[in-house]
């Protein structure tokens, strides 16, 4: 979805780690004159849209997320098909009522458009904090990975490279996407094996 993709961008765009500088060593002359050399930056980078596309926990959330969405688009759909079919009920009968019985009539009418239109708002945002919370969690999850798989591997920095990123070339030998991919799945199985709700977007 557009927005968990947007999500997984921003979190990927954040360096992993951060530089640090050797300590002052241990040789007199570094230790008269006080310099420091800067470690060099072991870089890699992932592929955002390869993550996104193979990390099974951002699948399973979003097949579940529009599984919900289009049970409350069915649900509106039959709401308003029925609020028309009254509409069209009172249109047809409406000359054959007195005053007092059309304005209750469009009273009632007009109350249930309202309850409707608000159940569409109720919808629209519980959707949108559905998928909120989904970017959120998904945001966590990665950062939190690669925190640790940098730690791990040495790594100072990772990348994001995608279509929108600054990041025009790297060596192939950089890309660790694969890695982060086979990492992410299985922390994800092993949570969803000791707690099989704990990855599903809340209704």
């Amino acid at each position: 979805m557009k927005n968990v993709s947007l999500a997984l961008n921003a979190v990927l765009v954040i360096a992993v780690g951060v530089l640090y500088y050797l300590q002052f060593s241990g040789s007199k002359a570094n230790s008269v004159s006080g310099s420091t050399g800067a470690v060099p930056s072991k870089i890699a980078f992932i592929n955002a849209d390869t993550v996104l596309k193979y990390y099974e926990y951002t699948k399973a959330n979003t097949d579940i997320l529009e599984a919900k969405g289009k049970r409350l688009e069915s649900d509106m759909k039959n709401r308003a098909t029925s609020l028309q079919g009254e509409i069209e009920n009172y249109q047809r009968t409406r000359n054959s009522l007195t005053i007092g019985q059309a304005q209750a009539i469009e009273e009632d009418l007009g109350k249930k458009q309202q309850n409707f239109q608000m159940f569409q708002e109720r919808v629209q945002q519980e959707l949108m904090n559905d998928q909120e919370t989904l970017s959120r969690n998904l945001y966590g999850k990665v950062t939190t990975y690669l925190k640790t798989y940098g730690s791990q591997n040495g790594l100072q920095v990772v990348l994001k490279f995608d279509r929108s990123s600054d990041l025009f070339f790297a060596s192939d030998s950089l890309d660790i996407s694969k890695q982060v991919i086979a990492g992410l799945n299985e922390e994800y199985r092993s949570e969803k094996n000791v707690k099989p709700d704990s990855t599903s977007v809340k209704k």
